[in-house]
């Protein structure tokens, strides 16, 4: 069967960004030597550095001691109210702490902003052992689930990210896990907003930058040890539009501070979004290997919006890839392509495309013509 990898180059699809000025897209200038910045809303990368090394996350991995916390109450086997027990371990971490004290019987709801608010170390440990046992099985069914979640480059030694040579992250899989928390669990989301809590009578703030500053942040997890220098895991929210951010590496507070700032301003104000594509939009047609019908059409299962520069003249380039001819029978919407698109300058993705109809296999003609492409392919003939 004469099966190759087919593109089709969708002329009608492409766009030209036309803008106020023929400007070049402004680069990112931040001061980071590892970052990544994502758009929520569409998946696209907008800048990357080092973001698929396996790094120390420091306190950022407490985001995934949170998320194992809110899957376990989703799926019933803890609530807001069930008390945790503290233990001598806990009770003796160092670092951020909560101020548990081995006579506190703490609620899940307590721990969510001991570790959201406040990055207690100590309430991270709480957790790990009132959902596993110990932190050392908490740490492999955490790194478990990671894999679960795309987050290739994971692996946990503990729940709160006390500095370790096995305990490792990349930026891109603390990306991936913000957009689920962010996805996955909207009642949860909002304790990474708050601004202070109080345990024991001792009042912290939380210690993410720039929240309640207009700015959008909302969210998420600083980080800090010597050898990951000062690092935020970030999400702002402007308008229609949530920005995932990332970075690490810095050497003060408020170089961090700075650094969130510039990303934020960066990420809304030189880009925009675009649909290019409707759901249900035909955008191109496969040949059909025999069947009743010599192609069919493929449709976008949904609408396709994208990021552009604010400040450009170029063009999108999009393209239809699916290896065919598509075998016959072919059942409506099912997944037979995936539209390609390219932003100058950016990262391409990708959406799957789906059957517009049902096809059927062919009869006796098709199947003679099916026979006919294989024996004109031996022979080195061209039939149409």
């Amino acid at each position: 069967m004469p099966f190759n990898r087919l593109c089709a180059l969708l002329t009608g699809v492409a766009i030209a960004l036309s803008a106020v000025t023929a400007q070049a897209q402004a680069e990112y200038d931040g001061q980071a030597p590892n970052v990544l910045v994502m758009d929520y809303n569409t998946g696209q990368v907008l800048v990357e550095r080092n973001a698929d090394v396996p790094l120390p996350p420091a306190s950022m991995s407490k985001l995934m001691t949170l998320n194992m916390l809110f899957e376990a109450i989703d799926e019933g086997r803890v609530d807001l109210d069930t008390t945790f027990t503290v233990s001598e371990r806990a009770y003796a971490m160092g670092g951020s702490r909560m101020f548990l004290e081995t006579r506190d019987r703490p609620t899940a709801e307590d721990l969510i902003r001991g570790i959201a608010v406040l990055s207690g170390n100590d309430a991270t440990v709480v957790v790990a052992e009132g959902l596993a046992g110990s932190e050392e099985a908490f740490a492999q069914l955490a790194t478990a689930r990671a894999r679960q979640l795309g987050m290739e480059d994971t692996n946990l030694t503990n729940a709160s990210g006390w500095p370790d040579p096995e305990h490792r992250m990349s930026l891109r899989d603390l990306a991936i896990l913000s957009a689920h928390l962010v996805e996955e669990h909207p009642d949860f989301y909002p304790y990474l907003a708050e601004r202070e809590f109080t345990w024991n009578d001792i009042t912290q703030p939380n210690r993410v930058p720039l929240l309640g500053t207009g700015l959008g942040l909302d969210g998420l997890k600083t980080g800090h040890t010597t050898e990951a220098g000062y690092a935020l895991t970030g999400s702002a929210v402007q308008g229609e539009r949530r920005v995932i951010f990332v970075f690490s590496g810095l050497d003060s507070a408020r170089a961090r501070t700075e650094e969130a700032e510039r990303i934020i301003n960066w990420a809304f104000r030189q880009f925009t979004e675009r649909r290019v594509v409707e759901e249900g939009q035909t955008l191109a047609a496969a040949e059909v290997w025999m069947g009743a019908e010599r192609e069919v059409p493929l449709i976008a299962p949904r609408d396709l919006d994208i990021l552009v520069p604010v400040f450009s003249d170029a063009e999108v380039e999009a393209r239809v890839v699916y290896d065919g001819p598509l075998p016959a029978p072919i059942a409506e919407g099912d997944e037979v392509a995936r539209l390609i698109v390219q932003v100058p300058e950016m990262n391409a993705f990708e959406i799957p495309l789906v059957a517009g109809r049902d096809v059927a296999e062919g009869g006796f003609m098709p199947r003679m013509r099916a026979a006919a492409t294989v024996l004109a392919g031996h022979l080195g003939l061209n039939m149409q």
